[in-house]
């Protein structure tokens, strides 16, 4: 069994990578496990905390344990997709090497200028980066190599190869049934999906790649300027081919 678990930040592609994962018939597909955690702990007032805490298990302990054990359905894979930012400080680590980790980062200006529009009082640590680099160092020390890290913008320029060199990287066949999906919600997306999928519900696939055009204001170019060598560590890592 592999039990794969993707690391992304905010503002990334990665509701449509849970989409082109779950799109396999070998895998099971878990949807951030680890939000009610976080909202709980945190306080944060994100659309719909009280749903959230509501239909999900809100203590990290059940959760790890759930995340390690059997995977559901008997799947001989288990994607789960987590925001970096949710692995808070006080969640004890040892859990994670039992898992298989990859790691999904976006360009940091066009990431930052569309976090902060959501959450204007955004820090460095809701970007996930930090704990992307912290769970990557983790994981390096212990394979004896760098685990696979992908761009979601080569993502949507290339998919098919994309999608290729990630499964390669994680010891799984590519299925051409990855790059395209039925339109509509899922059973397994959580119960904060009617306030942040309403796009992501219409896609059939991956959309096209479009160069953005990010200006950026004296704060967010703080942000981004703090966020750079984060980035550019997991950035050099990246899946070229």
């Amino acid at each position: 069994m592999n039990r794969i678990a993707m690391w992304s930040g905010p503002r990334n592609i990665s509701t449509a990578m849970l989409r082109s994962f779950g799109s396999r018939p070998d895998t099971a597909v878990s949807d951030e496990p680890l939000y009610a955690h976080y909202l709980k702990v945190t306080g944060v007032a994100h659309p719909g905390r009280d749903e959230v805490l509501a239909a999900h298990e809100s203590d990290w302990r059940k959760v790890a344990d759930e995340l390690t054990g059997p995977v559901p359905g008997g799947r001989a894979i288990w994607y789960q997709k987590h925001m970096a930012h949710h692995l808070l400080p006080s969640i004890e680590r040892s859990w994670l090497d039992r898992l298989t980790h990859a790691f999904l980062i976006r360009e940091p200006d066009e990431m930052v200028a569309s976090l902060l529009k959501t959450f204007p009082g955004a820090g460095l640590p809701d970007t996930g980066l930090p704990q992307q680099s912290e769970i990557f160092d983790r994981v390096a020390d212990r394979i004896g190599r760098a685990p696979p890290v992908v761009l979601a913008s080569d993502v949507l320029r290339d998919p098919r190869e994309q999608l290729t060199a990630l499964c390669d990287a994680l010891g799984i066949a590519f299925l051409p049934v990855m790059l395209a999906w039925p339109a509509g919600r899922r059973e397994t997306d959580g119960a904060w999906a009617p306030y942040w999928y309403t796009a992501v519900e219409t896609s059939t696939g991956f959309e096209p790649y479009r160069p953005r055009r990010v200006e950026l204001s004296p704060g967010q170019a703080r942000l981004v300027d703090e966020c750079r060598p984060y980035y550019e560590k997991l950035y050099a890592q990246r899946l070229t081919s």
